[in-house]
């Protein structure tokens, strides 16, 4: 089941009523995991542009979209790599703000994952 995204400001972002204090992936089955961007700050220095390896954690078999909260002034965005990742999958990528993302995560009707980036 999806969890409603309640709100987000900067740091911050409330899901199903629980406050977390750090970027999240919501996998298919509405489980709220940390975000692993340690895997994209490797390979390109930031945090900020979404390497083929944190793809690959992101993803869940059988999801039809992607939201992806770019933090609150959309500063993260999708490597080449990952980008093409994604669309091999053919698991469509929503980059949007993550203010306009969480609007979006509550009324996506499809197979949706979500990442969210709280932070610029």
């Amino acid at each position: 089941m999806k969890p409603e995204i309640d709100s987000t400001k900067f740091g911050s972002i409330t899901i199903a009523g629980e406050t977390y204090d750090h970027d999240v992936v919501i996998r298919l089955d509405g489980t709220v995991v940390k975000r692993k961007k340690k895997l994209s700050k490797e390979k390109y220095g930031t945090a900020h542009i979404i390497s083929v390896e944190e793809a690959e954690f992101i993803y869940d078999e059988g999801a039809q979209s992607l939201i992806l909260g770019s933090g609150q002034d959309g500063m993260v965005e999708l490597s080449d790599d990952a980008d093409q990742y994604f669309k091999e999958k053919s698991c469509q990528v929503l980059l949007l703000p993550t203010p306009e993302a969480i609007k979006a995560w509550n009324k996506a009707k499809v197979k949706t994952i979500g990442l969210f980036h709280i932070t610029c």
